[in-house]
């Protein structure tokens, strides 16, 4: 299956970033894309106000993706922001196109390096996955990339990838630190692993300590390699996935069949 990973910067205006999700969406179908992935905060960046442009996933920026995805016979999966309780929205991830409408909730929230999502967004309840033309696809979000078992409930829910939306932050040592969670993560589980994040938008730092992106987009493959990666700038990367090599690669490192979770339970 081609996939195509879409690092590009995002702005304030919902409207104007649609448009940007149109060409670059266009692009990939142009370029034999099944599968057109977005960054999370494709709909407004991070450092804007979050719950004044929140709409709920039957909205006009949700079904404008609809749009997108129905005219080129695609499916898109972008991040955007939808309302939920007391005041704040949920950071979520909308899968739409042929046959799929899905969406998803991050679930772990970016606590971190001086930044507090939780102040803003309610964190959501559980995975989610999508099946396209037959290949069973989880969902992820930024910070979700440090915790494996996520992604190995997507493997054990029959997932051969994981497509993983991000607006990372920057800072010391964080690039190597998005590469190696990435490449962790794709064996923890072995799954493709397609992790796409806003592209760095000039300084590497958005206003205050708002995660905007440092680029670095990336397919780790299931034995946790790199097959293919972009650098900090915009830009489109196209990967065929193999499903054959996620069976392959199970028979050799057989992580999944050889847990004991029982040894980690205590009564």
């Amino acid at each position: 299956m081609r996939i195509a990973l879409s690092q590009l910067t995002t702005g304030p205006d919902p409207a104007k970033n649609l448009l940007l999700v149109e060409e670059w969406t266009r692009r990939a179908a142009d370029a034999g894309a099944r599968v057109v992935v977005f960054p999370e905060a494709s709909m407004a960046c991070f450092g804007t106000p979050l719950a004044p442009l929140a709409e709920p996933l039957d909205g006009p920026w949700a079904d404008g993706v609809r749009r997108i995805a129905r005219e080129t016979g695609t499916v898109v999966v972008a991040g955007m922001f939808t309302p939920a309780d007391g005041g704040r929205v949920a950071n979520t991830l909308i899968a739409t196109g042929p046959g799929v409408e899905a969406s998803y909730d991050k679930i772990h929230l970016y606590d971190a390096f001086g930044f507090r999502e939780s102040d803003t967004v309610a964190a959501g309840r559980g995975p989610v996955l999508i099946d396209v033309d037959g290949v069973r696809m989880g969902l992820a979000t930024c910070y979700d990339i440090r915790f494996p078992e996520l992604f190995r409930a997507h493997a054990d829910a029959g997932a051969a990838a994981v497509l993983l939306a991000a607006s990372w932050g920057a800072g010391p040592g964080k690039a190597e630190q998005w590469e190696l969670l990435a490449r962790a993560r794709a064996l923890d589980a072995t799954v493709w692993l397609a992790a796409v994040g806003q592209a760095d938008p000039g300084t590497g730092a958005g206003p205050g300590s708002a995660p905007t992106g440092i680029g670095h987009s990336l397919v780790a493959g299931p034995d946790g390699t790199v097959r293919h990666a972009l650098g900090a700038e915009p830009g489109l990367l196209l990967a065929d996935l193999g499903v054959d090599e996620v069976d392959e690669v199970r028979r050799r490192i057989s992580v999944l069949a050889n847990r004991r979770p029982e040894v980690w339970v205590r009564g």
